[in-house]
């Protein structure tokens, strides 16, 4: 468990993670600079309403993502089962060319 010291929006958070503690970080700077840039172009804004706004920009992030990999995921299904058809058709192909290729010597071999 590592400890994670974050200032977002002047306030200091005392995090602990399993996780990667400088990745933590880089979302909190992330998330900082966010809040603050939307406080700085707008300077009635209140600091929970920037949170807020930024918090509805990740969530709307996160389902376009969402959405992306599960169009990936259908994509990639797709081209894997239409990689088994065409072996199998390729399989079929295979063992018609050797029929007819015995065919085709046997032919030759009864002239």
């Amino acid at each position: 468990m590592e400890k994670v010291k974050l200032t977002i929006a002047g306030e200091i958070y005392n995090l602990s993670t399993d996780d990667n503690a400088e990745s933590l970080m880089e979302l909190g700077e992330d998330l900082n600079r966010k809040i603050k840039g939307l406080m700085e172009t707008n300077g009635k804004i209140s600091v929970t309403q920037a949170a807020v706004l930024t918090a509805l920009e990740y969530m709307d992030s996160y389902k376009k993502s969402e959405m992306t990999c599960e169009n990936l995921r259908t994509q990639i299904q797709d081209y894997l089962e239409d990689a088994a058809r065409s072996r199998t058709d390729a399989e079929i192909s295979k063992r018609e060319v050797e029929k007819l290729n015995k065919e085709l010597n046997a032919l030759k071999s009864s002239r």
